[in-house]
């Protein structure tokens, strides 16, 4: 029997720049079934970054649904009238309340045991070992809706929607410099990433001139803390820590130039807005860029051409860490990325 589906809900309810890589999936739903209604079942804190597309209808908080009884929560599925629930994040809880509820296609991967008794749609996907971009995989998850079965980085990077965004406040306003450069860069991840190091941030800072760039560093106020000798070594940098929600974090990156992370949810959300996304990444499988790397127009990876096992089993990644910051300066000022 064809699915042709009244409600939508696609359920990823882990960290943010994996929500980034699933707006997509709400993008092509969008232009597969123009009237349906879709929302996104997700956590509190990524809330603002689902509201922000123009493809999703509404927001689920997961946070709430999973401290109800089971009965209650079977049954907050089932108000929403959903005909279709796409398990992008497998969770054995909301498989097991989608069913209950009476969702009549339930999506799921098949190396998942549980998706076997709790979905009726099984797509046969293991992300662990594929060689596919992260987004890629989320996509195949609708062929049972009538989507390609693969879709290009190119294609994927036109479906974020990303046109819903917070007013800033004059005073963030106001920072970005009209005259130069305005490069944020995002040193901590929260521990979701490898980082580059405070001393290679640092050096970057040192060697861009500040009569064409004007830097932002960007992250939690806890971060902000720890960041507190590099940003005390480099007075004239704007300190952004914990000043910024992540809807003013989104439309304040709309408005800069560019963005400097390691694999973290800014620098997706930066090459979703369409601004420099340069991105830091370790050559180990499966934290590499051609399965996380940031996808948009200006969107731009660092990577060492080496194997890094041995960073595999420390943990302490030297490969990142030897990305010389001089590579990226020569990026930021090369002719097609600085117009002054």
């Amino acid at each position: 029997m064809p699915i042709d589906p009244q409600t939508i809900i696609i359920s990823r309810t882990d960290a943010i720049g994996d929500v980034v890589l699933t707006l997509p999936v709400a993008g092509v739903l969008r232009s597969l079934y123009p009237t349906a209604r879709i929302l996104f079942l997700g956590r509190k804190y990524t809330e603002d970054i689902i509201n922000a597309s123009t493809f999703i209808d509404g927001f689920l908080n997961w946070d709430e649904w999973k401290k109800l009884p089971e009965k209650e929560a079977a049954h907050q599925f089932s108000a929403t009238g959903a005909d279709v629930i796409i398990h992008v994040f497998p969770s054995k809880a909301i498989a097991r309340l989608a069913k209950q509820a009476g969702i009549r296609w339930r999506i799921g991967t098949t190396n998942r045991v549980y998706h076997w008794w709790t979905c009726n749609k099984l797509i046969r996907l293991s992300r662990k070992n594929s060689s596919w971009h992260e987004a890629q995989l989320n996509l195949k998850l609708l062929s049972p809706l009538g989507a390609k079965e693969l879709y290009s980085l190119d294609e994927i990077g036109q479906y974020y929607g990303l046109d819903r965004l917070e007013t800033l406040p004059a005073e963030f306003r106001s920072l970005i410099d009209p005259g130069r450069y305005n490069l944020v860069l995002h040193p901590k991840s929260k521990g979701s990433a490898r980082e580059w190091g405070l001393e290679n941030f640092g050096r970057l800072i040192e060697l861009l001139p500040p009569e064409k760039f004007k830097i932002f560093v960007s992250g939690t106020a806890a971060e902000g803390e720890l960041l507190r000798d590099l940003l005390k070594a480099h007075p004239q940098v704007a300190d952004l820590t914990g000043q910024l929600s992540l809807a003013r974090l989104l439309s304040f990156l709309s408005r800069a130039d560019g963005l400097v992370a390691a694999s973290t949810g800014p620098l997706h959300m930066a090459a979703a807005v369409g601004i420099d996304a340069l991105g830091i990444y370790p050559p180990i499988r499966p934290m590499h860029p051609g399965r996380w790397a940031p996808i948009g127009k200006k969107a731009h990876v660092f990577v060492k051409a080496e194997d890094c096992e041995a960073c595999r089993k420390t943990g302490d990644c030297a490969c990142i860490r030897s990305i010389s910051p001089v590579e990226l300066e020569q990026y930021l000022r090369a002719e097609n990325k600085l117009h002054l």
